[in-house]
């Protein structure tokens, strides 16, 4: 009946396009009778402050221009726009939020484009930001064998340092008994308390996912996995290549060293170094009998299972996914689920061949993002747009450092909407140098709203680390925003911030609980099982079903009838269609129309003829006449059971009603006690539902049987004796 309330949720991060469905959908908000309307309300939520998605198409500009636009309509109609600022922050403590101001203070040149003041609404919470000390860029490390990866990072790496920091000091916090302040009032620090922000996933994002692991603390893994980079992923698609061509090694041998078979390297080369041909002979005659059934079972099914099945009896019959999950953590499911999934695409798409499906896996870079809004009781690592809209007691950023953005755009928007194409500065000309400044301008205010996110995730701790390069400590001169992290320490050092030990800065205020040894709850004993858990479950009682009028028993058909049960459902099925759809369309275009509907069908010829003898019969033309229903359903009470069934035709008047039911046998009865007593039972149930319906007219009940065609008209007390004879199941 139309909308009358629009609700446009984080309105900053909205496209031009979307802006463009509000805008039609609110269109006669303003507009006529729609602008005068009671009760239509418009609701826009949105902070500026928060706008970090121009990569998915947002534009601050755009919102500010739709701001004023919509307040310029509803002026216009008397009711102007109702602007309400919200000062309050319902996640941070006042020193979190004390310091996030410093920092965007417009006097220092750091502003947002708006006032970023803000008030805590849980002002008597205590709160704490650390600033710690920069690790200093690594220098170039010492070459190593000449078969190390290319991009390995070792442990003395600036990236792993600060990764191996961050874990150990939550594990310390964890085991020390660590309180934190809470909403509710001060608790343990655990692991699903801890958020730990980067800017991208660099080297950083993964180290301090390792060192956790190494840690031994429970760590959600990466909230965004590329489907082939995952290790379990590697390990089942070598599995596959080998069981599609088993004359290639490398996969085989892949397959072997991974935790699906467990082989050690030893192993692996006890079985390679002395072979003479390809390694799955060598295999067959090592009398490795537990690989050799798994990989021989798989081999013998390869050619007969889908791609998804073939993974699947790996994953279940041959414990894979116990052993994937074992050596490689709980997040290897994401990887392994994310490869039956797309495997189960493949086959909707293609047909399901092995080699096809690693062809197509290869073919297409897939990536997941994982649901970390809870962390279920493990340390979430995540960049600072996954994290948007999240919070915790404890936020570490880790990815502070001096961040060059790379700019990979070739098109540029020049003023006048033109787009030109990025060249060289020193060979540009002043309206591209122009667009290159203000892309830049755009790009480094977005960077500033991404610290703000970043820093406004904290409820009660926030820990800012760097790693690398932080920067100048004087940014003199410099027309683009400082890093990051001196960011943080100027704002800290406004906000009045002090000395830490470890040379790094402290802001903090309340009175922060006081640490006490972690309270482990003694295990208790499991609860019995209930006694229904031993038996089998009772089958559910299931209502009483509607009787149909077919379904009443007795004959259908009379001595002699010819063709099989099948094919009279099918022809009837048929013919039942032509004979509701046809009368509805003029002479002309039945010719086509019941040529469409019989497509296909063996008898479709005849079916078309009886069809069109039965509309050209003039003794009928009151049974198709307009104002005549078709396929009309009837429910009703039969002996204190429902009946529901269908009517072929019903011609309904204001004195009586006839139902007429069509009948294609092939061998016709000559008078109405000569009818099969299936049908007259079904008639009789269609003449007593009837009567229920229409108690004020006279009921009449008809058999069509179109092989004549011939209207054969059924005495009420014929049928009615049918009837009291059925038994209702």
């Amino acid at each position: 009946g139309g909308i009358d309330h629009i609700l446009v949720d984080e309105a900053q991060d909205t496209s031009p396009l979307q802006w463009q469905v509000v805008e039609s959908l609110a269109g006669e908000f303003t507009a006529g009778e729609g602008a005068r309307a009671e009760g239509r309300t418009l609701f826009v939520v949105g902070d500026p402050k928060q706008s970090i998605y121009s990569f998915q198409g947002a534009d601050l500009a755009t919102f500010s221009a739709k701001k004023a636009a919509f307040g310029a309509r509803l002026a216009a109609t008397g009711q102007p726009m109702q602007e309400v600022a919200l000062a309050y922050s319902f996640r941070s403590a006042a020193a979190i939020l004390r310091v996030v101001d410093a920092i965007f203070d417009p006097r220092r040149g750091t502003g947002l484009g708006e006032d970023s003041t803000h008030l805590a609404h849980h002002a008597a919470m205590p709160g704490r930001v650390e600033l710690w000390p920069p690790i200093a860029k690594a220098t170039e490390a010492e070459p190593g064998d000449w078969d190390d990866p290319i991009d390995l990072v070792t442990d003395a790496h600036h990236a792993a340092r600060l990764g191996q920091k961050i874990a150990a000091h939550i594990a310390d916090l964890i085991a020390s008994g660590t309180q934190v302040p809470g909403k509710e009032g001060p608790r343990p620090l655990g692991p699903g308390d801890v958020l730990v922000l980067v800017r991208r996933r660099s080297d950083i994002f993964a180290e301090v996912i390792r060192a956790c692991k190494v840690a031994g603390l429970p760590v959600a893994g990466a909230d965004r996995l590329k489907l082939g980079a995952e290790l379990a992923v590697k390990d089942l698609t070598a599995l596959l290549s080998f069981l599609a061509l088993p004359e290639d090694d490398l996969s085989l041998a892949a397959a072997l060293r991974s935790p699906l078979f467990g082989w050690s390297e030893a192993q692996l080369y006890a079985l390679a170094q002395p072979r003479q041909g390809h390694l799955w002979p060598a295999l067959r005659a090592s009398g490795q009998t537990e690989t050799l059934s798994v990989l021989r079972d798989l081999l013998d099914q390869a050619d007969f299972l889908r791609p998804h099945d073939l993974i699947d009896r790996m994953l279940t019959r041959h414990r894979g996914r116990e052993r994937l999950i074992a050596r490689l953590g709980a997040e290897a499911e994401d990887g392994i689920d994310a490869l039956l999934a797309q495997a189960l695409a493949y086959e909707r798409a293609a047909v399901p061949s092995l080699t096809g499906f690693l062809v197509w896996l290869q073919s297409d870079e897939v990536e997941i993002k994982r649901q970390l809004d809870d962390g279920g009781g493990r340390i979430r690592v995540m960049t600072v747009h996954g994290a948007k809209g999240l919070e915790a007691p404890l936020v570490i950023l880790a990815d502070t450092a001096k961040y060059n953005r790379p700019d990979r755009d070739d098109l540029l928007p020049l003023q006048d909407g033109a787009l030109a194409w990025k060249t060289a500065k020193d060979v540009s000309p002043p309206r591209s140098l122009e667009a290159l400044k203000l892309r830049k301008a755009r790009d480094e205010a977005e960077s500033l709203r991404l610290l703000y996110v970043a820093l406004t995730r904290a409820q009660s701790w926030l820990i800012v680390a760097v790693a690398g390069d932080p920067g100048k400590e004087e940014a003199e001169g410099e027309t683009s925003p400082p890093p990051w992290y001196r960011l943080v320490e100027a704002g800290m050092i406004a906000a009045g911030a002090s000395a830490a030990p470890d040379g790094g800065l402290l802001h903090a205020e309340g009175a922060w609980p006081v640490p006490g040894a972690a309270q482990v709850p003694p295990p208790s004993a499991p609860d019995p099982l209930p006694d229904w858990l031993r038996h089998p479950a009772l089958p559910a009682p299931r209502p009483p079903q509607p009787v149909s009028p077919t379904g009443l028993g007795g004959a259908k058909a009379l001595p002699g009838e010819g063709a099989d049960k099948a094919t009279a459902l099918e022809d009837g099925t048929i013919l039942h269609r032509l004979l509701e759809v046809l009368p509805t369309v003029p002479e002309p275009e039945r010719t086509a129309l019941s040529a469409a509907i019989v497509d296909g069908a063996a008898s479709g010829a005849a079916l078309r003829a009886e069809a069109m003898a039965v509309l050209a019969d003039p003794a009928l033309a009151d049974v198709f006449a307009p104002g005549t229903l078709a396929e009309v359903a009837v429910t009703a009470r039969l002996g204190g059971r429902v009946l529901a069934g269908t009517i072929d035709r019903l011609i309904v008047t204001p004195t009586h009603v006839l139902a007429v039911d069509y009948k294609s046998n092939g061998v016709i009865p000559d008078r109405p006690d000569a009818v099969p007593e299936g049908i007259l039972r079904q008639m009789g149930a269609y003449a007593d539902a009837l009567a229920q319906i229409y108690p004020d007219r006279r009921i009449e009940v008809a058999i069509l049987w179109t092989k004549g065609p011939h209207l054969m008209r059924l005495p009420l007390d014929i049928v009615s004796a049918a009837l009291a004879r059925a038994t209702i199941p």
